[in-house]
């Protein structure tokens, strides 16, 4: 049974290297952000607006309960999944947790590449991005250090890149191309 759970700061690539190591695994993938809005029919910025972020981490919890009892499958959690309750203890007990490690650098420039819209980053100059990445990596690092598996990330900006991080996560892994 396959169960590879990605976990890491924003930007670190969980969605797109999780897309892809599924497809390449032949399991589905699952974006347990994707999953809540699914299940709760509401972006997740509306469930932060309308219950607060302790209101969002309950359902988030809860959601991860579910789907982290799927087999066979690759799950990208959000960036501060790991960091609430007993979340990551749980993660690790349920399948293979694979920390995408990006330096405060890197993050920043997947960011600045990005095409979706992220709530807490509107309106920072770069200086700013780059200064509240440092400051949340700092905090979260302690929690994402407890995975299974630490896989440092490259940036990727092309195909090859992303190819070449997925290779890296089979590797530490163990598991077959």
């Amino acid at each position: 049974m396959i169960r590879i759970i990605l976990i890491g700061y924003m930007g670190a690539g969980k969605t797109t290297v999780g897309k892809d190591l599924a497809k390449s695994l032949g399991v589905p993938f699952y974006d347990l952000d994707w999953y809540i809005e699914t299940r709760m029919r509401k972006k997740v910025k509306q469930i932060f607006d309308e219950r607060g972020e302790e209101g969002f981490r309950k359902i988030e919890r809860n959601m991860l309960h579910e789907v982290a009892e799927f087999e066979n499958v690759v799950i990208s959690c959000g960036g501060g999944t790991p960091c609430f309750y007993d979340n990551m203890d749980y993660l690790n007990a349920q399948g293979d947790v694979v920390y995408l490690r990006g330096t405060p650098e890197i993050l920043f420039r997947h960011l600045k590449m990005g095409k979706g819209v992220r709530p807490l980053l509107l309106g920072k100059s770069d200086d700013e991005l780059l200064a509240f990445i440092r400051e949340q990596l700092a905090k979260r690092e302690e929690f994402y250090m407890k995975a299974t598996h630490i896989v440092n990330i490259p940036c990727m900006e092309d195909e090859d890149k992303i190819s070449e991080t997925i290779a890296k996560v089979k590797k530490e892994l163990g598991v077959d191309n």
